[in-house]
């Protein structure tokens, strides 16, 4: 007896009560379908065990189902630093939400980026979020006059840039840490700052310097150093801002890494957290709650970000109009560093 025939896209779109181009709307993970439809549609792909053939379908809709998530660092500083898994984290759940696949990649070398240049051009995927990049790196350009869409975490140093992208309120976030500081009684207060040749860490410092005159405190460059978002960094330019201001009380870290070597520098000098000095950083992550003392920090919400980075893609590669960069709002997360 011969077997039923397998399920198509009209049976599907039949039991759903929708069209032919719906029905591969929604299965083709495209956001332009109302809620009821995607739900129709879906649940009659399940009851008949639809399953979509990719390769014809990226024929017609000349997409791969793919998008990229790109950490412009070496491997070793994404493991290391909790911001990445968890900007993973939203990205991977929403494109999840939507069947469209994630290909994460590591560009720690000149051969990779070129590498992973031509993986992009060869139309392996729709599209790419790109995190961690610095100075005026000429891969979101590359990628863009190759025609592939591109969203960026983080805003771009470069001010003409016109990529998309979704950042936290840095300059906000940071006048809020040095505030703390102050209003808890702190007179000497400096930073370690991110890299310069990244935005967030101009915004940063720019933030804590407002924040310094806004409560009459004169700013001057021996009050601030530079830190690489490592524990390592955080903890050698805490030991050249102690031999620089000695009477130091309080410390604004750029992100929780550096202030975490913040503390391991301030142990070694014997000076008491928050006795003798109080730190804030900059994420909430998860090292934050865990550290000794426990850490305050800003939060920023990078799971949200993530999720957020993931929407605006999928709008881009689905040609709505231009997307308007997002900023997402911080808060202060008290504990006992300060």
């Amino acid at each position: 007896m011969p077997s039923a025939s397998a399920p198509t896209l009209e049976s599907v779109a039949a039991r759903a009560g929708v069209s032919r181009a719906t029905a591969g709307r929604v299965l083709a993970g495209s956001a332009r379908v109302s809620p009821a439809a995607r739900e129709a549609v879906l649940r009659a792909a399940s009851e008949l065990s639809y399953v979509p053939n990719q390769a014809a379908r990226s024929l017609v809709t000349r997409r791969s189902g793919s998008v990229a998530l790109v950490v412009v660092e070496p491997v070793e500083r994404f493991f290391n630093d909790s911001y990445f898994p968890l900007v993973l984290t939203g990205a991977q759940a929403l494109l999840a939400e939507r069947e469209v696949q994630l290909v994460l990649v590591v560009l720690s070398t000149a051969r990779e980026r070129e590498r992973f240049e031509r993986y992009a051009r060869g139309g392996h995927v729709d599209g790419a979020i790109l995190v961690s990049v610095h100075g005026r790196d000429p891969l979101p350009q590359h990628l863009a006059d190759a025609g592939i869409p591109v969203v960026m975490s983080g805003q771009p140093l470069d001010p003409a840039s016109t990529v998309p992208y979704v950042s936290a309120d840095n300059v906000g976030g940071a006048r809020t840490a040095t505030r703390h500081l102050i209003e808890r009684g702190c007179r000497r207060v400096v930073t370690v700052t991110g890299p310069m040749d990244m935005r967030v860490g101009h915004d940063r410092l720019a933030g804590f310097r407002e924040e310094l005159r806004a409560h009459g405190h004169r700013f001057s460059a021996k009050l601030a150093e530079g830190g690489d978002f490592t524990v390592a960094g955080g903890r050698a330019a805490t030991e050249a801002l102690l031999a620089r201001v000695p009477d130091l009380d309080g410390v604004f870290a750029a992100n929780d890494l550096m202030a975490a070597g913040v503390l391991q520098a301030l142990a070694a000098a014997g000076l008491a957290v928050p006795g003798r000095v109080r730190v804030v950083g900059f994420d909430d992550a998860p090292l934050a709650s865990a550290a000794t003392p426990p850490l305050t920090t800003v939060r920023q919400p990078v799971v949200e970000m993530g999720r957020e980075l993931a929407r605006m893609l999928l709008a881009v590669i689905d040609g709505e109009p231009p997307v308007a960069p997002v900023v997402a709002p911080t808060s202060l997360v008290q504990r006992a560093t300060s």
